[in-house]
């Protein structure tokens, strides 16, 4: 039952409206107006269902009057009519309503045309049958009462009163007819009039039948585009929000998925009924130990090397009503605590940096003037040596975490890589003592342009650079860091790789490389990596970590296109 949408919400608005629109504009145009389909609300009235179903009762109307003046009919009163003229007059009638089933089908003329002509050959014919029967005392004329009330219902307006007015004058000619040839008659004539009378009255009460009818169809029209809009919008809802929905039954059948789910998942099965465990099999061992007593209704599973973080809603009291199954990737939780926590400690930070910075200002310059004097002995000057490094350390840490609070707006431009490189290098040669063998860089012969914050590019490389120079020793041996770049050989992405040949990162802990405030130096702050993909993430650039064979680190930036 999953359903995934690809409108935005400016076209999921339109095309509400539009629905709405065109629903009012077929219920309260009652005649005209384009065919648009067989549905009852679909178009203007009458529909062509409507049509079909006078078609049926006409035929039906030709059988019975055809078994009613059958030769073989033993009934007295159609015993001595004029059974010729009838049976020409009834196969006349069953030519023209099969010509009408011949229009029906091929659609023309208009529908309304349709109705009007049908109801007028109905009232013609049968006035000719009741005057061949023997007048209105064969009392034929309730079929003309039918086919008034036929035409009432299925048209609006003044045609209504047409049809029951020629109707009356049908009658009220038959009874002056037969008043002319014979006097005796003349006693039907109040009998003529109330079947008149009648006419107009079930023309009248049809009337107010339509109008009663086609409000409620109107009103069911509107409820219904409302139910379809609420529906159409529940689904985009559903299907845009980050976080995965997936409801199941009682026996654990998949019955609705979002997009998120299914990312999650790496869902391929989204039939409306499959079985949960064919969709994970994880998902559903977990499931199936919810309902379990004491056992919590959230939790954490492992899905393809990925860390889900479940929770469920039953939709009753009851286990076979079905659950609501909530996901989230653990680590968008994760990041998400680990940006309040930043949030709260840069707030923190910045409003009592004056605090921090100025005491440890004169502790420092106290020390400084403390270790000019010449008579301090060397366990002194030890003491002074760890005070200084200490200091030193609280103000790398405050201004490290100043500088998440202090973010430069990013202020884009293109950038010649090869160039901008260059520059970058031979400074952080200059400013860390090291030379090209210790300090290189490699590059194609194609010229890359990128587009980035050079402000924030050249922190990005920096923090890299130096954490290749501090891990990227080796039993001794002399330091070296490759900086290169280039394009990649599966895609138009450009790449800037960072690569050192120390120990590399222990497979256990390198998902922790960019956790905030994570170290493996002693003297470290653990922000340098983590300032580093977030100044990348916000120049829409990719920072990540691959180990090198047989040994070493590299960090990767990929540019998109």
């Amino acid at each position: 039952m999953a359903v995934f949408t690809e409108d935005s919400p400016e076209a999921s608005k339109i095309h509400m409206t539009s629905n709405r629109t065109s629903a009012d504009a077929a219920l309260v145009d009652g005649g005209g107006g384009a065919d648009t389909g067989d549905r009852t609300l679909d178009g203007p009235y009458p529909t062509w269902r409507a049509l079909r179903w006078l078609f049926f009762f006409r035929l039906l109307m030709v059988i019975g009057l055809v078994l009613a003046f059958s030769p073989t009919a033993t009934d007295p009163l159609t015993r001595d009519l004029d059974s010729q003229r009838i049976w020409a007059t009834l196969s006349l009638y069953a030519i023209l309503v099969l010509a009408s089933g011949l229009g029906l089908s091929t659609r023309w003329p208009r529908r309304e045309s349709q109705v009007a002509l049908a109801v007028l050959v109905d009232i013609l014919v049968f006035s000719l049958l009741m005057h061949l029967a023997g007048g209105i005392a064969s009392g034929l004329g309730v079929l003309l009462a039918v086919a008034v009330a036929a035409g009432a219902l299925m048209l609006e307006g003044r045609l209504s009163l047409l049809f029951a007015g020629l109707a009356a004058l049908s009658v009220m000619t038959q009874q002056i007819y037969s008043i002319a040839q014979d006097a005796a008659q003349a006693t039907s004539l109040a009998h003529a009039g109330l079947l008149g009378f009648l006419f107009f009255a079930v023309a009248l009460l049809s009337h107010v039948l339509y109008r009663r009818v086609r409000s409620a169809e109107a009103l069911a029209a509107r409820r219904k585009v409302d139910i379809d809009d609420l529906s159409k919008l529940n689904d985009y809802i559903i299907q845009s929000i980050g976080t995965g929905i997936l409801v199941a039954d009682g026996e654990r059948r998949l019955r609705l998925i979002n997009q998120a789910a299914a990312d999650l998942l790496a869902a391929t099965k989204l039939n409306s009924g499959a079985a949960l465990s064919d969709l994970s099999p994880e998902l559903d061992a977990w499931l199936a130990l919810q309902f379990q007593p004491g056992v919590p209704n959230s939790g954490l599973i492992r899905i393809d090397e990925r860390k889900v973080r479940t929770s469920l809603r039953l939709l009753g009291d009851y286990r076979a009503s079905g659950v609501i199954i909530y996901l989230r990737d653990n680590r968008e939780v994760v990041a998400e605590a680990q940006q309040i926590k930043l949030a709260s400690l840069g707030t923190l930070t910045a409003s009592i940096a004056h605090n921090i910075r100025n005491p440890l200002s004169a502790v420092a310059h106290a020390s400084q003037l403390l270790a000019e004097d010449s008579r301090l002995s060397d366990d002194d000057r030890e003491l002074l040596e760890i005070i200084r490094r200490n200091s030193a350390r609280i103000e790398e840490t405050v201004q490290s975490v100043l500088q998440l609070s202090r973010r430069h707006q990013m202020e884009p431009c293109l950038i010649d890589l090869a160039t901008w490189l260059k520059g970058f290098c031979t400074e952080f040669r200059e400013r860390h003592g090291l030379n090209d063998t210790e300090f290189q860089i490699e590059f194609g012969a194609d010229p890359i342009a990128v587009e980035a914050d050079p402000r924030h590019l050249h922190q990005i490389l920096a923090n890299l650079c130096e954490n290749a120079l501090v891990h990227g020793r080796w039993e001794g041996q002399p330091t070296w860091v490759l900086v290169r770049f280039g394009r990649s050989r599966d895609s138009a992405d450009k790449l800037v790789e960072i690569t050192d040949q120390g120990p590399g990162v222990d497979a256990a802990i390198a998902g922790e490389l960019f956790n905030p405030f994570y170290t493996t130096k002693a003297k470290g702050t653990g922000l340098g990596l983590y300032i580093a993909r977030e100044l990348a993430e916000t120049n829409g650039i990719r920072l990540e970590y691959e180990p090198v064979e047989p040994r070493g680190s590299c960090f990767r930036l990929v540019f998109s296109g």
